[in-house]
């Protein structure tokens, strides 16, 4: 699969941008683990413009992870373009506009999701973004604003009418949110479309390795997004890329699943600070399968979660993949 001259191989798997999640960090994690792509926090466009450090700094690419998208959400063609300029600068080698945000205060605004209930405004913005920049210009957007206006099949078409090189789709609907279950079929209706051209990404409810080789062979995307079945788990993209290309590698072991949130909490304090970064990294340890199954584990789990400093944080993920390990099936 190709977005315009990026050639990301054959069923490619990529890491969806989540606000508070996909910090560098976190995405040079998930590409060493297998991930095709990886995409930033979405960026506001007016907060770019107005040159708001925290948003800023989101800009900041790690050379090893590349290629890296950098995504912008906005609901006016001015600030959009300009901000697309600004990312144009950092040297991503996508921008992505966000069409998908279901959450309040993006959707409710217009921006994100909400461009659903706009599609002149949203075609227009995407049409501006691709006119101003040089670099490949994709969308991730979803069915539609609730479940009676499913557009996808002819805005997908009207999007790639304004020049973008790749689409996303996240099988829901704004008024879904993350509820209920994505709709595939809908998202295969889209790739099925012979007036579409440029690449499919199906995106939602990719948590295991075998639906994600399944959406490519019953649904026929071109590509695959994991969101948030990465959180806490980055090496699920190693166990899918071993599944979709039928290798028999080792998997990941548990004292590597462990040292990558290791990982991730130190560089989660480095980058900002002690307190910060370990609240920060509260939400992989939240969601991490790693501690799925202990028995009588709660007592530890809020423990681990109300940890305050670096080394109160450590000495319990040790307990915790002591035990961890004790309860593994012998070979």
């Amino acid at each position: 699969m190709k977005i315009a001259d990026i050639d990301l191989g054959e069923r490619p798997v990529m890491l969806a941008p989540m606000e508070d999640v996909t910090d560098r960090s976190f995405r040079l994690i998930c590409k060493e683990q297998g991930a095709s792509m990886v995409y930033t926090e979405f960026v506001s466009a007016d907060a770019l413009v107005r040159d708001i450090p925290s948003t800023t700094r989101k800009l900041a690419i790690d050379p090893n992870e590349r290629p890296t998208a950098i995504q912008i959400y906005g609901r006016e063609v001015g600030p959009m373009v300009d901000a697309a300029k600004i990312v144009e600068a950092a040297s991503p080698d996508i921008i992505d506009i966000n069409f998908g945000c279901p959450v309040k205060k993006v959707a409710g605004k217009g921006a994100g999701a909400g461009m659903l209930r706009d599609i002149p405004k949203m075609l227009e913005i995407t049409r501006a973004v691709v006119d101003a920049v040089n670099l490949p210009v994709t969308v991730k957007t979803r069915l539609g604003w609730d479940h009676e206006s499913k557009i996808i099949v002819t805005l997908a078409e009207q999007l790639q009418d304004c020049g973008i090189k790749a689409l996303t789709v996240h099988g829901r609907t704004r008024s879904q949110m993350y509820n209920g279950s994505a709709d595939w079929e809908m998202i295969a209706r889209v790739k099925e479309n012979p007036r579409l051209t440029i690449p499919v990404i199906g995106n939602g409810d990719i948590t295991t390795p075998e639906l994600a080789r399944d959406a490519f062979t019953r649904y026929g995307v071109d590509g695959v997004m994991v969101g948030r079945a990465s959180i806490g788990a980055p090496w699920i993209f190693s166990d899918i890329r071993r599944c979709i290309d039928g290798t028999s590698g080792e998997s990941v072991g548990i004292n590597e699943k462990f040292n990558l949130l290791r990982r991730q909490i130190h560089e989660s304090v480095d980058r900002i600070d002690e307190y910060r970064g370990i609240l920060h990294i509260r939400r992989h340890l939240a969601a991490s399968p790693l501690f799925k199954g202990i028995f009588n584990f709660r007592p530890l789990r809020i423990e681990m979660l109300r940890a305050s400093n670096l080394e109160d944080l450590l000495a319990i993920l040790d307990r915790v993949e002591e035990i961890v390990l004790k309860n593994q099936p012998e070979a």
